[in-house]
This record gives C-alpha cells, structure tokens and sequence, in this order.
C-alpha cells in the first residue's frame, strides 16, 4: 500500500533523508495519523511531503525499511513529543524507519495534485486536512509519478 507522509522542509527535508540515509519518521501525535504508521509494511513506497511551505508538494519516493515501533522521543522528558502517560509495557505512540527512493525532478505541488482526476477528494486535498500521514491510493501514487515523468515501474 502506498502513503504519503509530510514533513516541513526547513525541519527534515527529502535532501535531508536523502544525506541520512535512513530515518526514524517519530514524533507523530494524532491517534489517526498513528494508526496509518501501524499498518505500514516494510517496502511500502511513500509520498515524501513538503509541508508548510511555499509552494507545498512532493519532493520524493520514500520506502518502508522498519515497521512500526515504539517512538522513543514519547518516553524522553527532555524532548517536546515527550508523554508522561506512555509507559515501556503500553507505548502509546509508534513510529517507522524510512529511506530514499527517488528524488522527484521538480516538486509536483499540491495545486497541481488537485487538477489530477485521481486526486479528487483525496483527504490531501480537501480543505483542513491536516494529518501527517496519509494512505494513498495505488492509481493516486501512479498519478503523481506520471505527473512528473517517472514510470512507477521504474522503482521497482
């Protein structure tokens, strides 16, 4: 299953994925937003979102390399994700690993997302949508690769 996950540039950028390598996708506070990372499957493709920023879209293919475990920030006091009401026996909050795929040649804005057909009423692309991470549809990740050039079969 393919998803969308969104990250606001000036804080983790796809180039930075790009440099680490590798990354722990932490910090996600929304019980939904959660639960999409729970059902993430190692090899998932995702939509690399750049959020909060002018213009807003996707800047890259990411892939599932670890699946869902405890997030490590919920358990540190020093660190803003901290959650006092999650224990070590009943973590409350998961997250993933995730590492580059493909780095899109130009960024495929979210107004551009919104005149493919296939991304009609997606929850990206209605008003107030705010979640972090998104499930997408097979045609609708297939649409956003065809429109910027790539063939999906490409990254397999």
């Amino acid at each position: 299953m393919p998803w969308l996950i969104k990250s606001e540039p000036d804080v983790f950028s796809y180039a930075d994925l790009v440099r680490v390598g590798r990354e722990a996708w932490n910090g996600v506070r929304n019980y939904q937003a959660r639960n999409f990372l729970r059902q993430m499957r190692e090899d998932d493709l995702c939509l690399f979102y750049h959020s909060n920023a002018k213009p807003t879209g996707v800047a890259g293919v990411a892939q599932v390399v670890r699946e869902a475990y405890p997030d490590d920030l919920q358990f540190d006091p020093a660190s803003e994700y901290f959650d006092p009401a999650s224990t070590q026996e009943h973590p409350r909050w998961s997250m993933v690993d995730v590492a580059p795929v493909l780095a899109l040649p130009a960024l495929l804005t979210l107004d551009t997302l919104r005149t493919l057909p296939e991304w009609y009423d997606s929850p990206l692309t209605r008003k107030g949508s705010r979640l972090s991470v998104l499930p997408v549809t097979p045609e609708q990740f297939h649409a956003a690769l065809r429109a910027v050039g790539i063939d999906h079969d490409a990254l397999l």
